[in-house]
């Protein structure tokens, strides 16, 4: 009889260890070790590919010129926002991974895509949802395809079977935390459960050409449950966002080995299921009939897409002795270097004051080119005086007061033309070498922030 071997793991970075210890010498957390029987395959294959008489390939060097590239055509979804994100659709063989909070929208997500793709064979696997519940939500979707298939089933020895019998084109699990191997003598969700079914999914995806999408949990901090290992196995990370309160979502990218990384993707959640949103900048600035103090609209960039955004300030004197300093979707550190430059370069005295901020629409934003316009709805709020509707900012403000250039200013300019604004401000280093006669937008170029100052705030 062999001799059961066993080894400790974090349940928080998945780090490994022959024995106990308090402390993870990776992650520095405490009391995260348990331990967890594994056992080897003998074979050496995969389990999907158990039964397959196979000759093993053995891998030579080869000269960097010598080897042959084409691009594999990318399986098109029909999801503007999805294609958008992955690069232009989905690569044969990748793998890629989405997580997001409980409720949050990923299964729905999913089984829509699956409903879309009348023309390809898809197997939707999950390991949380009964057959019947699944079909509940596809006739609330009001969508019908006659090849997606759907199997209830943890076990991915059993799961391979029945790949092996249907063969489909594109594989989704519901979700990786619920599968179990057999060749890992652990709980279902633990690190090397993981670890180990990722790995023999990876397998199946990179031999077959298969496209593989994994549902993955996510950790209170916002991390995707497991190992860290799981997030470096897989070709794409997305990441599904928003307030399951609120009706939007957005889908980011943090990896992409098929394409650019921090992509955006909007959709709107409805009864029926996610919509798409193709144009966000109209969603995420507010509709109204009147100018309010402390509103100012920025241009930024998530990826290649171009988008305008509200951004809200509250200035207020402090009644309780000690200021607060309040941010919501903006870098909270930035909002603080920011009120520094005003009260030091601007004269404002904002030491006494409680300052919240906002951005509009549930979104985190990390563009400092947004510094203009969080400055702009500060002032706006500190002297009650409203910021023109017509007007927004694309800039990055310095330490010394001074407006920086912003990459790729022709697509925030061309953004605010579409959307129906009159003026934009931006810094005049950006504009150097553009022809602005081709805009009708007025460009307004500035370099101080005592410029700004003058063009929205002087009272006649």
């Amino acid at each position: 009889m062999a001799k059961v071997k066993t080894t400790f793991f974090c349940q928080n970075c998945g780090a490994q260890s022959p024995k106990w210890i308090g402390k993870c010498p990776s992650c520095g957390e405490w009391n995260t070790y348990v331990e967890e029987v594994i056992q080897k395959e003998e074979n050496g294959r995969g389990s999907w590919q158990q039964g397959v008489v196979k000759k093993e390939r053995v891998s030579i060097p080869k000269n960097l010129k010598e080897i042959n590239f084409e691009e594999s055509p990318r399986l098109v979804t029909g999801d503007l926002e999805l294609d958008r994100v992955l690069g232009g659709g989905i690569v044969p063989g990748s793998l890629i991974l989405i997580g997001g909070e409980p409720g949050i929208g990923k299964s729905t997500l999913m089984l829509q895509i699956a409903l879309t793709l009348n023309q390809t064979k898809v197997l939707y696997v999950s390991g949380e949802e009964s057959e019947s519940q699944i079909k509940m939500r596809a006739d609330r979707m009001l969508a019908q395809s006659e090849n997606c298939f759907v199997l209830s089933e943890t076990n991915t020895q059993n799961i391979f079977q029945q790949i092996a019998v249907l063969l489909p084109d594109l594989l989704v699990i519901d979700s990786i935390q619920t599968l179990h191997s057999q060749h890992v003598e652990s709980a279902a969700g633990s690190v090397s459960q993981v670890r180990e079914c990722t790995a023999e999914l990876m397998k199946f995806a990179k031999e077959t050409g298969t496209p593989v999408f994994l549902i993955g949990h996510i950790t209170k901090d916002g991390a995707i449950a497991g190992p860290k290992v799981l997030e470096h196995m897989v070709d794409t990370v997305l990441q599904f966002e928003g307030d399951r309160h609120l009706s939007y979502r957005i889908l980011r990218t943090s990896k992409n080995r098929f394409g650019a990384t921090h992509e955006l993707g909007i959709y709107e959640m409805r009864a029926e299921g996610l919509r798409q949103v193709p144009n966000p900048s109209e969603i995420l600035i507010t509709q109204r009939e009147e100018s309010l103090n402390g509103v100012a609209i920025g241009a930024m960039l998530e990826g290649n897409r171009p988008l305008l955004i509200e951004i809200q300030s509250l200035v207020s004197p402090a009644t309780y002795g000690t200021p607060q300093r309040s941010s919501t979707g903006h870098d909270a550190k930035r909002l603080n270097m920011l009120l520094a430059v005003l009260e030091k370069r601007g004269g404002m005295r904002l030491g006494q004051q409680d300052v919240f901020l906002n951005v509009a629409g549930g979104l985190r934003v990390d563009d400092p080119a947004l510094d203009l316009a969080v400055c702009a709805s500060l002032i706006s709020s500190y002297e009650d005086y409203p910021v023109a509707a017509e007007v927004c900012f694309a800039g990055e403000v310095g330490l010394g007061g001074e407006i920086r250039a912003v990459n790729r200013i022709e697509n925030r300019i061309a953004e605010a033309e579409k959307l129906g604004f009159k003026r934009i401000i931006v810094s005049k280093y950006a504009v150097k070498g553009l022809d602005l006669q081709k805009y009708r937008i007025e460009v307004i170029a500035i370099s101080k922030l005592e410029e700004m100052y003058s063009h929205l705030f002087a009272k006649n």
